[in-house]
């Protein structure tokens, strides 16, 4: 067999290079020869350490490719350090050593070809026919991706691909077994995909059709979307967990914000607990193009796992935000008791005439912007009217303001109040009397010169007003105005003040059973009172709800929900009363004081303070009750209107008297007359106060 030229040539070179190994060392050790050889030497090494760290093969041969040269470095170190040729002249047998190895074992051009040339003998092979290897599925795609990706594929195209796409992308979820997300796009290009439905994914991997869910792809930077393009869900482990161990979030999209739900469209953003008032706040929030929030109340009440009637829920939209206050047991039931600091009006005029349900305070209010405020106390008999007007009293005599009331019935409570009022009385006749006057203290005031010499409308923060604020009180106002001699000035003089009076510091507080025109309330004297009065209505029976709130200019969708009988929660254990055939314990009608106010456009539900009368009412007004200035008090005896308002028809008083033979002597005429006055009116504590009180007077006079 011949040897290939470039062998000859390298064992000639280990031939040559053997005796200048040896002798190098030893003739001259500083010789370049000495330091080319170690540099050879230290270059093998370097290949070594390659070969070994190099993920290729032949990691072997090419360290035997490098091994001449480190063996020679080592030769010469090894010369270079002996005394003279070494003990039995070892340098020269190592460098022969060396030479033998090289020219029998590893030439180094054998081991720097790749492969060996075949024998020269050894004929060719004759060509086969080598099978065509397969075309790549469209579903199997040979780009690289992980084998997760790639048993799913599989999987997706062993389940007919459909929709008619194939997956890009399969990306599986940490600690869900079951889960993964797909990213999908029709099999041709161009197409974009139709007839994709979660019934059949679910069906391909075996899950529930709420399992999954389809969403479309946003083109992104490096990769297309539109509507060839979806990205698939698919988590039954995550929903099985969503429905038994929920996060806030989600079980707030699952049963309110989701599209049926209570707030529909809501995300939820936190909750937060009250210890102190035993409430639970949640809050949620509607994107900004969803428009206002829409609250299901009584959806919201059985997703919170309570009753809509129980008062427990409120809810408060502010924007697109939503607060929702769960509380533990109805602030509506509870007793609020008043107190003179809650009823003292502050720098604006404003006082706690109750609480709301979310736990704030309710705010009403002596005077506006635009002079005396007025008042309007709409609630059914026992529905807490009389309680309401206490308050109102309270906080205008804490505020320095003459009050006036009357009330076209006796009442107990009235008759209380009516002690700590500079003026009250009982019937039609007193009323129309108290509205004569407040008709003729407009014109008074009007002319009534303040300190710097000039007239002004009323005005609390101006100095130097010449009079007081005045409210007159007219409890059952429609009854009185229904009257048949008197009821129609009462109904137009009531009107009069209401347009009038607060320039000149008077306000009119109505209270009543009802506001509907049908009834007798006139459309002039409703809106009159509704603008310049912040109205609260109590306890409205749930058919007349919708009329009340449409009378006092709220619109339908503002009108709240009636009110229940009873705030008290039910008892348990119905069922085994009714097994035993025991009666229902009674239901704690605590409904009293409770009801609206309304401020704004959307009434909002209160519970009034709570004044506690048989304990006396001393605690809750000022030791000073504020009366008329004497000026005004002069003006009125002048015209014939400032005397005992208790007293029966004057003669004259409502139009001209009747002849002997027409009639009686002392029947009142219908309508507005000459209004003539007598005496001058006693003091406030000398004052009628009582019915009894009311009858002895009446004794008296038939006596004198």
């Amino acid at each position: 067999m011949s040897v290939p030229r470039s062998v000859t040539l390298e064992r000639t070179l280990y031939t040559l290079a053997a005796p200048v190994l040896a002798a190098a060392p030893n003739i001259a050790p500083d010789s370049p020869v000495n330091t080319v050889v170690q540099l050879a030497g230290a270059a093998g090494v370097g290949g070594w350490f390659l070969a070994y760290k190099s993920d290729e093969p032949g990691t072997g041969r090419k360290i035997l490719r490098w091994s001449p040269l480190v063996l020679a470095a080592a030769v010469d170190v090894a010369a270079k350090n002996t005394i003279g040729w070494g003990p039995w002249c070892l340098d020269a047998l190592l460098a022969a050593g060396w030479a033998a190895v090289g020219l029998l074992v590893m030439p180094f051009s054998r081991h720097t070809r790749r492969r060996h040339r075949p024998a020269l003998a050894a004929p060719a092979p004759a060509p086969q026919l080598q099978p065509a290897a397969p075309e790549p599925s469209p579903a199997q795609p040979n780009d690289g991706v992980d084998s997760f990706t790639r048993q799913v594929r599989w999987l997706w195209e062993n389940r007919g691909m459909p929709g008619r796409t194939i997956v890009v992308k399969a990306t599986p979820h940490d600690g869900m077994p079951n889960d993964l997300s797909l990213l999908l796009r029709a099999s041709e290009a161009g197409r974009a995909i139709s007839g994709l439905k979660e019934d059949d994914i679910a069906a391909a991997f075996g899950v529930d059709v709420t399992d999954v869910t389809i969403r479309e792809i946003v083109r992104q930077a490096g990769r297309e979307g539109g509507p060839a393009w979806r990205e698939v869900h698919v988590t039954p482990d995550a929903n099985d967990r969503r429905r038994k161990t929920p996060t806030a979030r989600e079980w707030w999209a699952d049963r309110i914000g989701a599209a049926g739900g209570a707030v529909p469209g809501s995300e939820f953003v936190k909750e937060v607990r009250d210890n102190e008032r035993k409430v639970t706040h949640y809050i949620a929030q509607v994107p900004d193009e969803a428009g206002e929030p829409r609250v299901n109340q009584h959806a919201l009440a059985a997703a919170l796992k309570t009753k809509y009637d129980e008062g427990r829920l409120f809810v408060t939209v502010d924007g697109s935000q939503v607060l929702v206050s769960l509380w533990d047991s109805s602030p509506l039931a509870r007793v609020f008791p008043a107190t003179r600091e809650l009823l003292t009006p502050d720098k604006d005029g404003r006082w706690v005439t109750g609480f709301l349900g979310n736990g704030q305070p309710a705010r009403n209010r002596v005077y506006t912007d635009r002079g005396a405020a007025h008042g309007l106390f709409v609630a059914p008999s026992g529905g807490g009217k009389t309680q309401l007007m206490g308050l109102h009293v309270a906080a205008d005599a804490l505020f320095g303001a003459v009050v006036w009331l009357a009330a076209e019935a006796p009442d107990e409570k009235a008759a209380k109040l009516g002690e700590y009022t500079a003026r009250y009385g009982i019937g039609a006749l007193y009323m129309i009397r108290l509205l004569r006057a407040l008709d003729t203290l407009m014109e008074i005031r009007g002319e009534m010169v303040w300190e710097d010499g000039r007239v002004y409308d009323w005005d609390p923060n101006l100095p130097g007003c010449p009079y007081r604020m005045l409210s007159a009180y007219l409890d059952e106002f429609l009854s009185a105005a229904r009257h048949g001699d008197y009821g129609a000035e009462i109904m137009d003089l009531a009107e009069k003040v209401s347009v009038k009076g607060r320039k000149y510091g008077i306000g009119i507080k109505v209270a009543g059973q009802s506001i509907y025109v049908q009834d007798g309330f006139t459309q002039l004297l409703c809106e009159n009172l509704r603008e310049n009065c912040i109205p609260v209505v109590l306890k409205v029976a749930p058919g007349k709800v919708g009329a009340m709130f449409k009378a006092l200019g709220i619109p339908s969708e503002n009108t709240p929900d009636p009110l229940p009988r009873s705030f008290s929660p039910e008892e348990a254990g119905r069922i085994e009363r009714v097994m035993r055939g025991e009666p229902e314990p009674p239901a704690n009608s605590n409904t009293g004081g409770a009801g609206w106010i309304v401020e704004a456009k959307q009434p909002e539900v209160l519970r009034t303070l709570f004044m506690d009368f048989k304990n006396g009412l001393d605690d809750y007004f000022p030791d000073v009750i504020a009366t008329l200035t004497d000026y005004e008090i002069r003006e009125l005896e002048a015209r014939d209107l400032w005397f005992d308002w208790t007293e029966p028809p004057r003669p004259g008083e409502f139009g001209p008297e009747p002849d002997d033979e027409d009639g009686d002597d002392g029947a009142p005429k219908k309508g507005g007359g000459q209004r003539r006055g007598g005496e001058k009116s006693a003091a406030r504590r000398d004052a009628v106060t009582s019915p009894r009180q009311a009858l002895e007077a009446i004794k008296n006079l038939s006596r004198a």
